[in-house]
């Protein structure tokens, strides 16, 4: 009956959550610090730290962990070695808090009109929403080797948000 073990969360740890009225245990798997557990609102570290899913930029799987981005903190690396659920149930969570992605292009000949595809440098605009939230945060995430300080992204984005906020309705 390992099947079953692994889908009960151990007492302790329940016990160690802070858990907000409505947020569930979706998944969870041991980890070099103790057990992360993935609610419906947040990925919850052993340390006691919990992560929002809308606060994740970037969450990948390699070299025996998760390594991500929490906006405003940084780069994390998680040692799990047997993420079972905890893998996918993470990819769901984080895409889930994504309304609206588009990339936009710095290059003088482009039109400075949001598109899908990451052809050429520029910044991506993103809306997020929090699990079972209404409220929409926008963020502006610059290509890699893009200056953030380039004048051409402080004339574009404006721009830009503007017009994907009306082609949206958001």
């Amino acid at each position: 009956m390992r099947w079953l073990r692994d889908r009960v969360l151990p007492r302790e740890v329940r016990q160690r959550l802070r858990l907000a009225r409505g947020e569930r245990v979706l998944a969870h798997a041991p980890s070099a610090e103790g057990t992360v557990v993935a609610t419906t609102r947040a990925l919850h570290l052993a340390d006691g730290h919990a992560v929002p899913w809308q606060h994740i930029d970037r969450a990948r799987w390699g070299d025996g962990g998760l390594y991500f981005t929490e906006e405003g903190t940084g780069e994390w690396f998680v040692a799990i070695e047997a993420p079972r659920r905890l893998a996918e149930t993470i990819h769901e969570r984080v895409t889930s808090t994504i309304v609206v992605s588009r990339h936009v292009p710095l290059d003088e000949h482009s039109t400075g009109e949001a598109s899908d595809t990451a052809e050429e440098r520029g910044f991506r605009l993103v809306a997020r929403r929090p699990p079972g939230g209404s409220e929409i945060s926008w963020r502006i995430h610059v290509d890699e080797g893009v200056d953030p300080d380039d004048p051409r992204l402080a004339e574009r984005a404006p721009a830009a948000l503007a017009t994907l906020r009306e082609q949206m309705g958001v």
